[in-house]
């Protein structure tokens, strides 16, 4: 979606599941070309959110620190479940990626942080769940 300064993405599911696994591919499209990111490592993902927009930023938010981290682009996002807890949220994944290679894997743009300025998780009972987000760039 356009915005002046930042990254404005949308992303759609059936559920709210397939709506972060779409949300996390939206965000690693718009580092580099997925296409070129084979999904040869796996890693768990377990994050925790007191409401969606938190576990939407949390589990973004968790997969740029995987990024910074590890030097890992990721290519492929399960989430297994998303379950009430007495403190709110948990979310449970699998992610696939491979070490970042400057050869391979052209950077688009760099992302330095989500945001919860214009968040938005809409439900219609027609069209599934949209996730909409910024990310500072």
């Amino acid at each position: 979606m356009e915005h002046t300064a930042d990254l404005y993405i949308a992303a759609y599911g059936e559920s709210l599941e397939e709506a972060f696994e779409n949300a996390a591919a939206a965000m690693f499209e718009g580092i580099t070309d997925l296409g070129k990111v084979n999904p040869k490592i796996e890693e768990s993902v377990d994050i925790e959110g007191h409401d969606e927009p938190a576990l939407l930023y949390n589990w973004l938010e968790a997969l740029l620190v995987k990024l910074d981290v590890t030097e890992r682009l990721y290519s492929r996002f399960k989430i297994a479940h998303i379950e009430k807890t007495p403190s709110g949220l948990k979310l449970r994944a699998k992610i696939w990626g491979e070490p970042f290679n400057p050869e391979r894997h052209v950077s688009k743009v760099g992302v330095k942080a989500v945001t919860y300025h214009q968040m938005e998780i809409i439900r219609n009972k027609k069209s599934g769940v949209t996730v909409k987000f910024i990310l500072d760039i």
